[in-house]
């Protein structure tokens, strides 16, 4: 198992498994060698399980068809006719404005929130049913009012979506295998 270990300027350690089913380990500057492994021990379950699940998506999105160029254009052009629709009908909901919508195929992210505003949106969406599209929309406007996962984040996004945690946990167990098929 490939383990990769960043110290950088943080408060605490976190611990994340990326798609190429690879521990990433995020410490701060002053954190041990021996400190790290405790972590690592304590957290051993949680690791391998994680590492299963890419594992699992990676043999499922290679056993499907690789999206072509010309698919991703499609499926481009297909996101900048629905996604900013619901982006509007959403945004008076939630009780937000924002900047510019931008439309990519991502390996990573479903959507990201600046500062500003802008809002960016993976064109892979479109590859999931309209509630979970509707889902990601939603998490990302909610970011307008707070910029973190907190509780009160999670809290913006129930009065809207009360199933979030449903569409959460389908992209969760299924958009791994989507955008695994861009690789």
């Amino acid at each position: 198992m490939q383990i990769e270990i960043q110290r950088c300027n943080r408060k605490s350690i976190v611990i994340s498994v990326n798609s190429k089913a690879e521990v990433v380990i995020k410490a701060p500057y002053r954190t041990t060698d021996t400190e790290i492994q405790e972590v690592l021990k304590k957290r051993a379950a949680w690791i391998k399980e994680h590492v299963d699940k890419v594992m699992k998506e990676r043999e499922r999105a290679e056993s499907l068809e690789p999206i072509s160029s010309e698919e991703l254009q499609k499926l481009g052009d297909k996101a900048v006719e629905f996604i900013p629709k619901r982006v509007e009908y959403f945004a008076e909901k939630v009780g937000v404005s924002y900047g510019r919508i931008t439309i990519r195929n991502q390996k990573t992210r479903w959507g990201s929130c600046s500062s500003k505003g802008n809002l960016n949106f993976n064109c892979l969406l479109m590859l999931t049913p309209p509630d979970i599209i509707d889902y990601v929309i939603v998490h990302e406007l909610c970011h307008r009012k707070v910029m973190d996962h907190s509780i009160k984040f999670w809290a913006e996004v129930e009065k809207v979506l009360p199933d979030y945690k449903k569409r959460r946990k389908w992209l969760n167990d299924n958009g791994g295998v989507i955008i695994g098929r861009m690789e």
